[in-house]
């Protein structure tokens, strides 16, 4: 959530960042005119009240004609506050709805553009594989291995779900292990979160506040929860309505769940495999920070994963999102897309496996996390996340990458500690 302080004083720079994210510009003027009528309602029955309450106190001076007198306006002045009141509470809620479809303002320096295709490519880093024969997608490759089984997952439990198997499970808990060997000395606490969280706790994240973005979700209905699309959604919430102590920032945590999605907007996309799936595990890093923190720690969330790239020799890309490519709550956002070379027939893409989003104070405002600053005043905190392995992804990556003539693949150095001796995966 924006501060309305800031909206009031700034409406014409709010729009412009509105536009910049392809959201409504007009809401600000109607939230605004809200605003106005509650602000004048609000200092009406200010006055009223202090009115009110001195005749009520002057009522036991009085006597007689006079005294009844009095009574019957204080009586009027106690209807005309509860008429005021209730215009109060509706222009409240007209504000916070309206406040509630403003996502977060791009900061500055973010690229500006319509969608995906602006996006801005900053480097690409490491060696592209190179092959003596056509390399395959990863799909086959898990399959001949048994690594991957989304036929029997088909059966149990519908499309876009798989069976991770044999030494693609044992990946999966070494990439687990790389991921909290890198992050926890860096003063990051391993959690494993719940993964169903509160209706409120959702909104106050901001994830739910579009009917594209509800699509996404599953939602139980008869409970007011919603499952996890990412462990953000449920790390953010855990200092909700609190004050953090401000010698514990920046307060970090790394945490693995399962993630759910529906896919809602991605079909006839990648409906074969492990990349688009309606539930995967993900290891995801989440931070409270002082406002003055928050960039430079975005920044080193950045660096974290491009750190845990090169430990698996994985060749990327880093790319800065522009403004129309950003979702609701992000101010700032840069992905790590991976070389996969046997995608496009064999000639490979890059695809997205990380990304890293700067909140600044958006999510804190709506949950209510505060901290008190160096003047003593309570403040807003500022949340960062981004992806250490979103973990189908990464073995998919993991397999094209590494994949020899004969349908084996090499496993990256970085994760032979956690595989039994195992250097490579080869037909039984």
């Amino acid at each position: 959530m924006l501060d309305i302080k800031f909206i009031r004083e700034n409406p014409e720079k709010v729009k412009e960042g509105l536009k910049k994210k392809k959201a409504t510009v007009g809401i600000v003027d109607e939230l605004l005119d809200f605003d106005k009528k509650w602000r004048g309602l609000t200092q009406e029955i200010e006055e009223l009240r202090s009115t009110h309450k001195a005749d009520s106190k002057r009522i036991a001076e009085l006597a007689g004609a006079e005294k009844k007198t009095a009574i019957l306006q204080t009586a009027k002045q106690k209807e005309k506050m509860e008429a005021i009141e209730k215009k109060l509470k509706m222009f409240e809620e007209e504000v916070l709805l309206r406040m509630q479809k403003l996502p977060n303002l791009p900061l500055d320096d973010v690229p500006a553009g319509k969608d995906e295709s602006d996006n801005v490519a900053l480097r690409e880093v490491g060696k592209k594989p190179t092959f003596n024969f056509t390399p395959k997608e990863y799909l086959p490759l898990a399959e001949s291995l048994d690594l991957i089984d989304v036929e029997r997952a088909a059966k149990v439990s519908g499309s876009r779900f798989g069976y991770i198997k044999n030494e693609a499970a044992q990946l999966e808990f070494a990439l687990v292990q790389l991921a909290f060997q890198k992050l926890i000395p860096k003063g990051f606490s391993p959690i494993v979160p719940p993964v169903i969280i509160k209706e409120e706790m959702m909104n106050g994240m901001g994830y739910v506040d579009t009917e594209q973005d509800r699509q996404e979700r599953y939602f139980f209905e008869s409970d007011r929860q919603y499952l996890v699309g990412t462990a953000e959604q449920s790390v953010g919430p855990m200092y909700a309505k609190e004050m953090i102590p401000e010698n514990k920032f920046p307060l970090r945590f790394a945490a693995f769940s399962p993630c759910f999605r529906r896919e809602a907007g991605s079909y006839g996309k990648d409906t074969k495999g492990i990349l688009r799936v309606h539930q995967f595990d993900k290891i995801e890093m989440f931070s409270f920070v002082r406002p003055e923190q928050s960039t430079d720690e975005h920044k080193l969330f950045v660096a974290i994963e491009e750190e845990l790239m090169k430990d698996l020799e994985l060749p990327y890309r880093v790319v800065q999102l522009c403004t129309g490519d950003l979702s609701r709550p992000s101010a700032s956002t840069v992905d790590i897309e991976t070389w996969f070379p046997g995608q496009n027939g064999g000639k490979g893409l890059y695809r997205e496996t990380h990304s890293s989003s700067n909140c600044t104070d958006f999510q804190a405002r709506r949950l209510q996390i505060k901290y008190r600053d160096a003047d003593g005043k309570n403040s807003f905190v500022h949340t960062v996340n981004g992806t250490a392995f979103a973990v189908g992804r990464i073995l998919a990556a993991i397999i094209e990458n590494n994949q020899a003539d004969d349908g084996s693949i090499r496993i990256p150095k970085a994760l032979l500690l956690w595989m039994n001796g195992k250097t490579a995966i080869t037909h039984k």
